[in-house]
């Protein structure tokens, strides 16, 4: 495949306004996380049914979407921690059920209009409720791991934008680097259902993606390798997380990607949508994340938490 600059240069002016909205909603506070992830719940449930209405040749009534995408948020408020709370009133306890009614009683409602469906097209649009809304219900538990209000200091002690970060960091690196890579040493085709993708860009972006997040962790913990050997120990014993996780979120946001190629080319479009120019829409963006951040998530909660 050759190295297209035009090409490049578009991607890359495009991840740079993308990336500078992305670490706003990361990074700002737990507010601007949710209201980020919100929005990107909602995009990829559009695009994800317009791809469901494409490949099945139907078309949803705009209730049974709404219902769909609404009862969905509602499960993805239920993965918010007590660090999501107003005056007391916490969105998981009190927002997360009364969502998800609005969301049943609309989709009902969209059931019994006119518009016709089948049980098969019909499941697949269910099952966006894993594919897209756990999948954000797990990425917001994350963010909730070690965020919590302190009433003596009254402000919240808030930690948990790590694992987050490193998820989106490590497929930011290895979506980069693949295309590098295969661009300039590609020569075997991953997979038929995204040809552009090479063997040798994948492997490269996996071990560079690896290897920059170690550097990333090194230079940022140097203090302590160079200290005491319990101290030493003690960081190459948290060094393993800043290899399992981008190990964990390249592979399987790899595999990720190649879903929604299936998809795409099921439904015979080439992109979910027009989101950025390069990049394509919500589900083009963020196809990866949907897919690694249960797999984190598993490996968080079994061998970190």
């Amino acid at each position: 495949m050759a190295f297209n600059w035009q090409t490049f240069r578009t991607r890359t002016i495009s991840a740079i306004i993308f990336a500078a909205i992305m670490l706003t909603g990361l990074l700002w506070n737990q507010w601007s996380f949710l209201v980020l992830f919100s929005v990107i719940h909602f995009g990829c449930w559009w695009e994800y049914l317009k791809l469901t209405e494409k490949i099945h040749n139907t078309s949803f009534h705009v209730y049974t979407k709404l219902g769909l995408m609404v009862m969905g948020y509602g499960l993805m408020l239920w993965f918010c921690g007590s660090g999501y709370q107003i005056e007391g009133y916490g969105f998981k306890e009190n927002l997360s059920l009364p969502v998800s009614a609005v969301g049943f009683a609309l989709l009902l409602i969209g059931i019994f209009q006119k518009n016709a469906i089948s049980l098969k097209e019909f499941g697949m649009a269910l099952l966006g409720l894993l594919y897209i809304s756990l999948s954000w219900g797990l990425m917001m538990e994350l963010r909730s791991l070690e965020l919590y209000y302190v009433e003596i200091k009254e402000t919240f002690y808030d930690r948990s934008w790590k694992y987050p970060v490193m998820i989106i960091a490590s497929l930011w690196i290895n979506d980069t680097m693949a295309y590098i890579l295969g661009s300039l040493i590609g020569k075997r085709s991953l997979s038929r259902i995204s040809p552009k993708k090479t063997w040798e860009g994948t492997i490269g972006g996996i071990v560079l993606t690896i290897g920059v997040m170690f550097l990333v962790y090194f230079f940022s913990h140097r203090e302590l390798f160079s200290g005491s050997p319990s101290l030493s120990h003690s960081a190459f014993y948290w060094y393993k997380d800043w290899v399992f996780i981008p190990l964990i979120a390249s592979v399987v946001g790899t595999i990720g990607d190649l879903l929604e190629s299936k998809l795409k080319r099921m439904a015979g479009v080439k992109d979910s949508g027009t989101l950025l120019p390069g990049h394509g829409g919500f589900l083009d963006r963020f196809d990866s994340l949907l897919l690694a951040t249960p797999f984190t998530w598993l490996y968080v909660m079994l061998f970190i938490k």
